[in-house]
């Protein structure tokens, strides 16, 4: 798959919720990666993270971790995506909607490469 040239100044934006959170039935994560890819940003990653805290579990002293006896836990979830800075602008309301709770952060970044992986000759 071909993609136009993707090269220079940039915005990444990053996600922060819970795995837990949901969205019309489905996880929110999922829920917002269909909007990317429906919307035709170039790519969007989720990562689940081993544990941490927010602002909800902070003054209750609960830490959210992957631990085997702890499974059931809302785990913290991060979604990356790199794109146009206008067209991050122009989902925001959308996300406004989406996001319950969670963090959204937004910075400047220069992206020096984005192709798809190459074959092997």
């Amino acid at each position: 798959m071909d993609h136009e040239r993707f090269e220079g100044e940039r915005t990444l934006m990053r996600i922060h919720i819970g795995e837990s959170d949901r969205w019309e039935g489905k996880p929110l994560y999922r829920a917002l990666v269909e909007l990317f890819r429906k919307e035709g940003f170039s790519g969007a990653t989720v990562l689940r993270g081993a544990g941490g805290y927010g602002s909800a579990s902070r003054s209750l002293g609960a830490f959210h971790t992957s631990n085997i006896l702890r499974l059931s836990q809302d785990l913290p979830v991060v979604i990356e995506v790199v794109e146009y800075t206008d067209r991050i602008e122009k989902i925001l309301p959308k996300l406004d909607q989406m996001v319950g709770g969670g963090l959204i952060t937004l910075e400047k970044v220069r992206v020096i490469l984005y192709r798809s992986s190459r074959k092997s000759e």
